[in-house]
């Protein structure tokens, strides 16, 4: 008589519990270390002085009383400062001609370096380039003599009425030109390969390489190059200070909303005046560059 099969009972040992780690990581705390030079420089040079402007603006210094808390009352005059808004206003014309004029002749100096068309092109991107190492001071001071009437080749004509904005604008222009243009060449170099060469097959010329391939490519590069460029505009400064000496009729002192700010702090005095001036310029420049990148990111999804 065969005997019955006997069942095998295995017993399952139950799994080990790994336990998480609790705490901070080594990377983690590597994450922190490489961080942690930039925060401070971050925390001491950006976040410090903004925080010390919030604080003036909410001030006045008077003869009686000394410095006084006021309140949002810094603010309001500023919003109705005549001389602000025309600086204000100034920039802004100054942003919407030399921005999309400066960045124009960057992709285009981009495109064509990056054609291969082009005969000693190293050449000509540190070319376009090197007036960007040239300093602001030092580029207005060099403009300023072919402006003025004395060694200029225009005989001061460019330092007269609503050609000194244009004026300016050469000089921004010539400034940042090869800046842009490394942005946007940069981001050209990215372009996968295989995409010229499938549009090769398919009969695609250069023109019609840079038109569906080269452009759409370049579009968070111009993105940047234009946040970049609405900051820069805002904050003009350097150019029509020097070019003041030259023509100080012309130029005053509240040209741009930066030198009204700095000409009321050191000039006139009135740090918490200026203050506020540089708080609402600040939050003037923030709204344009953040309505531009949505409006942008907008169109993306549309299209």
């Amino acid at each position: 008589m065969a005997d019955a099969p006997t069942s095998v009972r295995t017993v399952e040992r139950p799994a080990s519990r790994v336990r998480p780690r609790r705490g901070p990581t080594r990377e983690h705390w590597a994450g922190w270390a490489f961080s942690a030079p930039f925060c401070v420089v971050f925390l001491i040079a950006i976040v410090a002085p903004l925080a010390y402007a919030v604080y003036l603006s909410l001030f006045q210094d008077r003869l009686v009383g000394g410095n006084v808390f006021v309140g949002l009352a810094n603010y309001v005059a500023a919003f109705e400062d005549r001389l602000f808004h025309v600086g204000l206003l100034r920039v802004a014309l100054f942003l919407a001609v030399q921005v999309p004029i400066m960045l124009g002749i960057a992709t285009l100096a981009a495109l064509a370096i990056d054609s291969g068309r082009l005969r000693f092109a190293g050449v000509y991107r540190v070319g376009i380039f090197v007036p960007y190492a040239v300093p602001a001071v030092v580029a207005s001071l060099m403009w300023g003599y072919l402006y003025g009437d004395e060694f200029g080749l225009l005989g001061g004509e460019a330092l007269s009425g609503s050609w000194i904005l244009v004026s300016i604008g050469n000089i921004a222009t010539w400034e940042w030109t090869g800046y842009n243009m490394l942005i946007l060449y940069a981001a050209l170099r990215t372009v996968p390969e295989e995409l010229y060469e499938a549009a090769a097959i398919d009969g695609a010329g250069e023109i019609r390489k840079a038109v569906s391939i080269k452009l759409p490519a370049l579009r968070p590069a111009l993105l940047l190059a234009t946040i970049f460029s609405i900051i820069g505009s805002f904050q003009l400064f350097n150019e029509p200070n020097v070019l003041a000496t030259l023509a100080p009729a012309e130029i005053t002192t509240y040209y741009t909303p930066n030198m009204y700010a700095y000409n009321l702090a050191f000039n006139g005095q009135q740090y918490n005046y200026s203050a506020a001036i540089a708080v609402v310029l600040g939050g003037v420049t923030i709204a344009v560059a953040y309505a531009v990148q949505l409006i942008t990111a907008r169109r993306e999804r549309l299209s």
